[in-house]
């Protein structure tokens, strides 16, 4: 028997909006575009050169080394748009310091790497912002001991993240391409405990189930009933719910056989979960 929808409760966000200064405004795999920024989030221009306010090495410093200045983008990417932001996880936080972002965007998109902002990754697909994918699996609450789910691929640096964080991911990408890429990129990066299959995201991946943990890096109408069927006792699920123009970050937790507890955490905007317990691909509501 498919589990019922979890009951929405009321409960304090893992880290509340108000905490972060920011507003309600969100776009793609991400919580703000940057007109929106406030003021206070901008550091000055130096050297007429910005990451989001994090100051970049110059031409000549980044030719003459240009992997010691990726690691130094890596290092204040942390510092400014994770610790300043409120991710506490210390394992959440050495996962992002360790891998590069800039081996799963084009080369054209190398420089932009560590821009606090969603990238395009081809088939009119994201790779998500930073803070929103350490701020997901900061949500998942993982010591390194779980089996993962993880829903939408895309490039593959979520799961590889989430490869340092536990035990074993299996991840799921309906695009074809995408999926082979990612597959080859994170064999050839070394990401061993990660395991891509193509297919429907939206109904998991049963023959590996059940899942300590399962993140859903694309917006759902409702958390999926196969999803939540494939979580252990104790499981959590994190994903983005509702329409388009108005997603919730949740987590639902399962409390047992048939019951879950659901918490929001947060408002965002994802790219829509398209599937047989997503939205139907072309559907307008995904728009509303």
């Amino acid at each position: 028997m498919d589990p019922p929808r979890p009951n929405s409760e009321t409960s304090t966000p893992v880290l509340p909006r108000a905490r972060l200064g920011q507003p309600a405004s969100c776009m793609e795999n991400s919580f703000l575009p940057r007109s929106a920024r406030t003021d206070a989030e901008l550091q000055p221009r130096i050297d007429g050169c910005t990451v989001l306010g994090v100051k970049r090495a110059s031409p000549a410093s980044r030719a003459a080394d240009p992997a010691a200045c990726r690691r130094a983008d890596r290092a204040r990417m942390v510092e400014v748009h994770l610790i300043q932001r409120g991710i506490r996880d210390t394992r959440v936080l050495d996962a992002l310091a360790n891998v590069p972002r800039e081996d799963f965007v084009s080369d054209e998109l190398a420089e932009c790497a560590y821009d606090d902002a969603p990238l395009p990754i081809g088939d009119g697909q994201t790779i998500s912002q930073p803070y929103i994918v350490a701020f997901t699996a900061e949500a998942l609450c993982l010591d390194g001991t779980e089996r993962v789910l993880e829903v939408g691929t895309g490039c593959g640096y979520g799961a590889a993240i989430l490869g340092r964080l536990s035990r074993e991911v299996f991840t799921i990408e309906r695009v074809k391409g995408l999926a082979e890429s990612a597959r080859e990129r994170l064999a050839r990066l070394g990401h061993l405990n990660v395991h891509v299959t193509c297919g429907d995201g939206s109904l998991g991946l049963p023959k590996s189930a059940p899942y300590d943990a399962i993140s859903v890096a694309a917006g759902g109408p409702r958390p999926p009933p196969a999803l939540l069927a494939q979580l252990t006792i104790g499981g959590r699920l994190v994903m983005p719910t509702g329409p388009i123009r108005g997603q919730t970050l949740v987590r639902v937790t399962r409390t047992g056989v048939e019951t879950y507890r659901e918490e929001p955490l947060v408002k965002v905007r994802f790219v829509p979960l398209i599937g047989a317990e997503g939205f139907p691909a072309g559907d307008d509501s995904t728009d509303e």
